[in-house]
C-alpha cells in the first residue's frame, strides 16, 4: 500500500468515451450494449407527453426505496452518479478525505474541484487489488471506495467495507457496477439495504446495464440527515421527467428479474474474456474480475492500444487511473464471438512486436 498526496500529473477527467469512435467497436465503455426491452423504452417513450410540467420525483424516489428496502427519505434520485459525487464533494466538510484507489476518477475530481485536500490510498497488484481496511487512516473523516471497482473488476467483501464505517465518517461506497455482480446469487456484497451503518452513502447507477448513459440517472441511499444535505445542493428538477420514468421502470420486479438473468449471463461472459486473455502469453490479469470489464497488464500497452485502434477496436488506456500505469488497459466485457475476433487481433498485435 502506497499513500499519496497531490494530484500529479493524471488526468482525471479522462473517460472511456473519449475513446470511441464511429467505426470501431467499442470495447472502452462499460456501458452493455443491447436492445432496450419494451418494459423501459415505453415508460420513458410515454413520458415525452408529460414535458411540459415539471418533473415529478416522488413516485420514482417511493419505487427505488422499496427496491432496496428503504424509507423514502433515505433515497435522492440524481443525474447519474457522477452527480452525486459533486454533491458530495460540496456539501460535506471533510478535514481528511480519502480516495482508495485504484478506482473511478471522477469521486477525487469532484474533491478538488471542491477545494478539498485529498489522500490517495493505493491498493496493491500483487494483493490483487484487494481492500485491507486498516490501510485507511483512522482519522479520515470522508472515504471513498467503489465496489465492484472501475477498472481492476475486483468486488470486496461487504464485511471489509462495513469495517471501514464509524461515527464521525462519511463512508462512500460507489455501487455504479453492483448489479453487474453474481457469485451464485445477484449482487453479494452490496451495502445498499444497510441501514445500520453510521456514515454509510451507496451510490447507484441505471446507466450501465440498461443502456442509458445519455439519459444520466443515479440515486445515493443514505440516512436521511445525510440525504437532507445533500438535496441542499442539488438544483432544482436536476433529474428530468424521462430519467424518472427510467428509474421507475429499473426498480420493478419485473427489472430486478432481468438483472438478475443478465448478471448471470455476464459472469459466463467474464471468464470466457478473462480465460482467453490468461492464455496469452506476456498479458496479466488484475486480480479476480467480477464486474462489466477486466484490467489487463502488458507491456508496451500505449502502443498496443493505438495497434487495436489502426484495427477496429477500442479499448481503454490504464494510465489515467493511480496506482496503475502506461502498462495497463481495460477492456468491456461482450459477447463471446466480439471476445473471440478481439482476443485473436491482439495476439497478432503482440506477435508483430516481438
Amino acid at each position: 500500500m502506497e499513500k499519496e498526496h497531490g494530484e500529479g500529473q493524471l488526468d482525471l477527467h479522462h473517460h472511456g468515451d473519449a475513446e470511441v469512435e464511429p467505426g470501431l467497436v467499442d470495447l472502452a465503455v462499460n456501458v452493455r450494449h443491447q436492445s432496450m426491452p419494451g418494459w423501459l423504452a415505453e415508460p420513458i417513450a410515454a413520458s415525452l407527453t408529460r414535458l411540459a410540467a415539471y418533473p415529478d420525483a416522488r413516485r420514482a424516489t417511493r419505487a427505488t426505496a422499496a427496491k432496496h428496502g428503504r424509507a423514502e427519505n433515505e433515497v435522492l434520485l440524481t443525474a447519474g452518479a457522477a452527480q452525486a459525487f459533486v454533491l458530495i464533494a460540496q456539501t460535506i466538510r471533510a478535514r481528511r478525505a480519502v480516495v482508495v484507489h485504484p478506482q473511478f476518477t471522477e469521486p477525487e475530481a469532484a474533491l478538488r474541484n471542491a477545494g478539498h485536500e485529498v489522500e490517495r490510498v493505493l491498493l496493491r497488484e500483487e494483493d490483487g487489488f484487494r481492500l485491507d481496511p486498516t490501510l485507511v487512516s483512522e482519522d479520515a473523516d470522508l472515504v471513498f471506495v467503489g465496489n465492484p471497482t472501475n477498472p481492476t473488476s475486483v468486488l470486496h467483501p461487504a464485511a471489509y467495507l462495513a469495517k471501514l464505517a464509524r461515527p464521525g465518517r462519511v463512508l462512500v461506497i460507489d455501487e455504479a457496477f453492483a448489479d453487474t455482480t453474481w457469485n451464485g446469487g445477484h449482487e453479494p456484497e452490496s451495502l445498499a439495504s444497510r441501514t445500520d451503518l453510521p456514515g454509510l452513502i451507496v451510490l447507484r447507477s441505471l446507466t450501465k446495464t440498461w443502456a442509458l448513459a445519455g439519459l444520466r440517472i443515479g440515486y445515493a441511499l443514505a440516512a436521511p440527515e445525510l440525504i437532507t444535505q445533500l438535496a441542499a445542493a442539488l438544483p432544482l428538477w436536476a433529474v428530468s421527467t424521462p430519467a424518472l420514468a427510467a428509474a421507475e421502470a429499473c426498480a420493478s420486479p419485473e427489472a430486478v428479474a432481468a438483472e438478475r438473468e443478465i448478471a448471470e449471463a455476464m459472469a459466463a461472459e467474464r471468464d470466457h474474456l478473462v480465460a482467453a486473455l490468461t492464455a496469452v502469453p506476456d498479458i496479466t490479469v488484475a486480480g479476480v474480475p467480477a464486474s462489466a470489464f477486466v484490467a489487463l497488464r502488458l507491456a508496451g500497452a500505449a502502443e498496443v492500444r493505438l495497434e487495436l485502434r489502426k484495427r477496429g477496436y477500442a479499448v481503454r488506456r490504464g494510465d489515467t487511473f493511480p496506482g496503475l500505469g502506461a502498462d495497463w488497459l481495460r477492456v468491456a466485457v461482450r459477447d463471446t464471438a466480439t471476445t473471440d475476433a478481439f482476443v485473436a487481433t491482439l495476439i497478432d498485435v503482440l506477435k508483430e512486436r516481438q
